[in-house]
């Protein structure tokens, strides 16, 4: 009778699910829903971004539906800032996108709304916005950079090697951010595996999350899940990796102290008992300081590798601000803030290759975009910085190349719109940590451009991106290392 009624409960659980998916995914047989489920788009594109960016230029409103995967998208400023701002309630985050995530994140800043997100966002707030925790985080990466990084050049170097820089800077990101948000340096961690599967893990863990968002049968993936199957399977055991290393952190943080600390655990830890909750930010803060400066820094080199001339001005306005001092010298914030090409370069390359290509909201009731675009209830609506910085409407004919001088004024930075420039978002939550990832970014750049020549081997085809979370080169960025020995670029942009 056990196994009558065991085999009965599963068949109509299948049952159910079938109903289930047949009723969520809406059949349509347009062009664009064709090619998306067909997949054939990508005999003309490397990249489903591109694929975006070509639709989205083509549509007169800058605004497609992807009707199959209940998706608004959308490269309009105007509708953007209707979004984040004016209408910013009707459009959370919401709870589909929250099931998405929610394995990974859980309960973090990233993946929550409501009381959860005002707690987690006040207490961010009061403490990046302090000029003690800025005052830490800058000596932190400064150590960083001098003690780390640059010796791993040098040695590089040295051997005349090779070196896939964006896996230095994962390397470095997620050093500095352990430092910075948890007190603590990676190498102190009793872990039973090496840091490098750990790494792996979150990795595959932001690839399958971000692979269910671009499912058309959402219902596919919550089955493989409860079933423990195949890519959902995978998914589970990365997980519990990333659980195993976040529980550690928090482990080591209670066993040193955390009353006194500038890092950012050991505040929240001062106000939270939970230590699932304090997972999810862990998480959340390896997520956006690891991945995204990585990623950050990635894309700048290897924008930078194609244009000698940005280059010769970087170090120019480098060596004036720097003056005599020795190279392995790290520049102080004060010597930063003189940089308006160094800031004006990597606002640059961030428009054209942001660290979060797109991001998606809910929406809670029936709304017209500024467009004229209706929004029904329960719809998906993305904004997709990628796709904006290709727009000619938006940014000139230009909108393709890297120039820099398109953000100077007289020879002074000049920031635009941020809703016209959505890579930290804009409005009530725009990116808290934006101040310090800019300085650890420019950081790790005049140190770099200061002590070494740094030649990306670009393939003749464009770059190919890894599914994930975050914007990463499916290959990685191979580059070949010199000591600078006069001060002057020495631009040899390899090819294969």
């Amino acid at each position: 009778m056990s196994l009558v009624f065991f085999s009965f409960t599963g068949v109509f659980l299948l049952f159910a699910l079938s109903l289930k998916i047949l009723r969520s995914s809406p059949w349509c047989s347009c062009e664009v829903c064709s090619t998306y489920a067909s997949a054939s788009w990508t005999a003309e594109f490397d990249n489903l971004c591109d694929w975006y960016a070509h639709l989205l230029r083509s549509s007169p409103t800058r605004t497609i539906h992807i009707h199959i995967l209940r998706n608004t998208i959308t490269a309009n400023p105007d509708n953007v800032e209707y979004m984040l701002k004016t209408k910013f309630d009707n459009f959370p985050k919401g709870k589909h996108f929250s099931t998405i995530l929610g394995d990974l994140l859980g309960g973090g800043i990233f993946n929550v709304d409501g009381e959860s997100w005002r707690f987690q966002r006040k207490m961010a707030s009061l403490e990046l916005g302090s000029n003690s925790v800025r005052s830490y985080a800058a000596r932190i990466v400064a150590s960083e950079v001098r003690d780390r990084l640059l010796p791993l050049l040098s040695s590089v170097a040295d051997s005349g090697g090779v070196v896939d820089l964006q896996d230095v800077f994962r390397r470095f990101a997620f050093e500095s951010i352990s430092k910075i948000s948890f007190g603590l340096d990676p190498g102190c961690l009793e872990l039973s595996v090496p840091m490098t599967e750990f790494s792996a893990a979150f990795d595959v863990a932001s690839r399958l999350s971000a692979r269910r968002a671009t499912a058309t049968f959402t219902a596919t993936w919550k089955l493989k899940r409860l079933f423990n199957w195949g890519s959902e399977r995978e998914l589970r055991s990365a997980i519990q990796l990333v659980n195993v290393l976040a529980e550690e952190v928090i482990r080591q943080r209670r066993k040193l102290g955390f009353t006194e600390n500038h890092d950012l655990l050991s505040r929240f830890m001062g106000s939270v008992n939970d230590d699932k909750y304090l997972r999810d930010i862990v998480i959340s803060f390896l997520l956006a300081g690891r991945d995204t400066v990585a990623s950050g820094l990635t894309s700048f080199f290897f924008e930078l590798s194609k244009s000698p001339r940005a280059q010769a001005a970087m170090l120019d306005e480098i060596n004036r601000v720097m003056g005599s001092s020795s190279a392995e010298e790290v520049a102080s914030y004060e010597q930063l803030r003189e940089m308006q090409y160094v800031h004006a370069a990597l606002y640059e390359s961030m428009r054209l290759y942001p660290p979060v290509q797109f991001d998606s909201k809910f929406c809670v009731e029936d709304d017209v975009l500024p467009d004229g675009t209706f929004v029904g209830k329960n719809t998906r609506v993305t904004y997709h910085p990628y796709a904006m910085g290709r727009m000619d409407d938006v940014w000139g004919a230009d909108c393709e190349e890297f120039r820099p001088e398109r953000w100077l004024r007289d020879g002074v930075f000049t920031s635009e719109n941020p809703f016209k420039y959505p890579v930290f978002q804009a409005g009530l939550r725009v990116c808290l940590g934006k101040e310090m990832a800019l300085m650890e970014m420019k950081t790790v750049i005049v140190s770099i451009l200061r002590s070494f020549d740094i030649n990306a081997i670009h393939s003749a085809t464009p770059p190919k991106f890894a599914p994930g979370l975050t914007a990463s080169l499916a290959a990685g960025l191979l580059a070949r290392v010199r000591r600078r020995s006069d001060g002057s670029p020495t631009i040899n942009v390899c090819t294969s």
